[in-house]
């Protein structure tokens, strides 16, 4: 395993780092300032599995030595020791990029704690980056699918601003990975920025930097994705909710290739391709008056439309495969199979959420089907819901030994009703709740809000996480809650 990189003028908490790190059998190198560790970082392509750094000492500060390692090993776990009183020094270390920050004097098996938990992200990316490597650019039989292959194709020599549409996790961001690989920009970087996913007051300094001193934190100068994609390629996913005020920077910097970091006076140039995409119809948008129609020109150079995967339905079997493989290797496990029924019962869902939701169907199947061979049984809930026959209206009865499971609990309660239309499996996973609870009710319980809440909590974080590899604090993001919150749920339903 790589080392663990320690920097600090400090020789006591270097050695008493050290000498902890040696008891869990964690290789370490020490460093006394930022400048040694540029030079090792020169000799050195590998780099550490973790830098931890102290955020104040002579020849250089830790930020900005954060700033500088993140630039060349963009999935290395950085934490930054701090004084528990400095919270500017704190929020800046996680605005650029710190997996954690260290308050001093620490607990020292916490610190350890902390360190492990980084070397097993660290391991993560590494596992990720790997399986990147080895995948695919992109599948697809479907014609449709043919026709977006095409395009690259004859899209490869060119520079030209490129505008994707396409729904929500239908990999607007592979084709822009793909048009970047096979143009003459391929050298130069590849970076992509979600401006739907960056609060509003932060998506400025994300897209053009900011100088020192700009705003509260901003303690160094920091360059945006802009000057990170020089010579590049930058994706701008989801621009249709782009607000209107950057809209107006954005068409600037695509009309005279110049642009302002936040705070800055001397005008910087881009010398960067535009790939952008949305899920969102711009020209409705624009009618709306929420998007630019100049802007929307200037993008709308070239469209190309990606299908949907509901579209596509024959790629679905070809796609299922290469994810057990994908989620496989990523979990170090055998790969599972799937049989022919399962396959035709997973080609009939409809995947609102698309390549993306098949995706994380994959890697929920590695992880919670029982057996090597994945049968229709042990699809997830949605797809079996979906699954199901239209929606129609039955009555059912108040008697004893009805079939239906809903009509069995309302006899089990004894309950003398009239016949109850109900709708069946028709509405998805919300019809599914609603029988669900109504059986519940029905059964005289009293604790249904509790008991399907509980399901409900644990369902939802349980597919965060197969979502996130595991990765707690990225689940928590993607489902709008704060960390201690998914910690104390994961506690409160048994999910340890």
């Amino acid at each position: 395993m790589k080392p663990i990189w320690i920097v600090d003028d400090d020789q006591s908490i270097r050695f008493v780092l050290e000498k902890a790190l040696l008891r869990e059998q964690l290789p370490t190198r020490s460093f006394t300032n930022p400048r040694e560790v540029l030079a090792a970082l020169d000799d050195d392509e590998d780099g550490p599995q973790v830098l931890v750094s102290d955020i104040r000492m002579p020849g250089g500060s830790g930020l900005e030595l954060l700033e500088k390692v993140k630039a060349r090993f963009p999935g290395l776990p950085v934490i930054i020791m701090t004084a528990f009183s400095d919270l500017d020094s704190a929020v800046s270390a996680f605005q650029g990029g710190a997996f954690e920050y260290l308050p001093k004097p620490f607990d020292l098996p916490k610190a350890v704690e902390l360190i492990h938990r980084a070397v097993e992200e660290s391991q993560r990316e590494e596992v990720a980056q790997e399986s990147i490597s080895e995948t695919p650019e992109m599948l697809g039989q479907a014609p449709a699918m043919q026709d977006v292959f095409r395009a690259i194709g004859r899209l490869s020599q060119s520079n030209v601003t490129v505008l994707i549409t396409g729904e929500s996790g239908s990999g607007k961001e592979l084709v822009a990975r793909a048009l970047h690989k096979h143009s003459p920009r391929a050298g130069g970087p590849f970076v992509a920025i979600n401006t739907a996913a960056i609060p509003k007051d932060l998506l400025e300094s994300e897209l053009f930097g900011h100088e020192r001193g700009a705003f509260t934190g901003a303690q160094t100068m920091r360059r945006g994705r802009f000057e990170q994609a020089e010579g590049g390629t930058l994706f701008l996913d989801e621009i249709g909710d782009m607000p209107f005020d950057l809209q107006t920077r954005l068409l600037r910097v695509l009309s005279d290739g110049h642009f302002y970091r936040v705070g800055g006076h001397s005008a910087v140039k881009a010398n960067v391709r535009v790939i952008a995409a949305t899920h969102q119809d711009l020209e409705q948008r624009v009618k709306e008056g929420v998007f630019r129609e100049d802007l929307f020109h200037r993008l709308n150079v070239i469209r190309l439309r990606l299908p949907a995967l509901r579209e596509r339905r024959e790629d679905v079997p070809m796609l299922a495969r290469h994810f057990l493989q994908q989620s496989a290797r990523q979990l170090g496990v055998e790969p599972k199979r799937i049989s022919d029924a399962a396959l035709e019962r997973l080609s009939r869902f409809s995947f609102p959420g698309n390549v993306r939701q098949l995706e994380n169907i994959c890697h929920w199947l590695t992880v919670m089907a029982p057996a090597q061979v994945i049968e229709p049984k042990d699809l997830p809930p949605e797809v079996m819901l979906d699954d199901a026959s239209p929606a129609t209206v039955v009555s059912l009865p108040a008697q004893a030994g009805a079939p239906a499971s809903v009509s069995g609990a309302l006899a089990q309660a004894g309950a003398d009703v009239a016949p109850v239309p109900m709708p069946v499996s028709g509405d998805g996973w919300e019809g599914g709740l609603e029988a669900e609870a109504l059986a519940l009710l029905s059964s005289g319980r009293e604790d249904v809000w509790d008991e399907l809440t509980r399901r409900f909590e644990r369902k939802l974080i349980l597919t965060a996480l197969a979502n996130t590899k595991g990765r707690r604090i990225e689940a928590a993001h993607k489902l709008g809650i704060g960390r201690n919150t998914i910690t104390r749920k994961i506690q409160e339903l048994g999910l340890e």
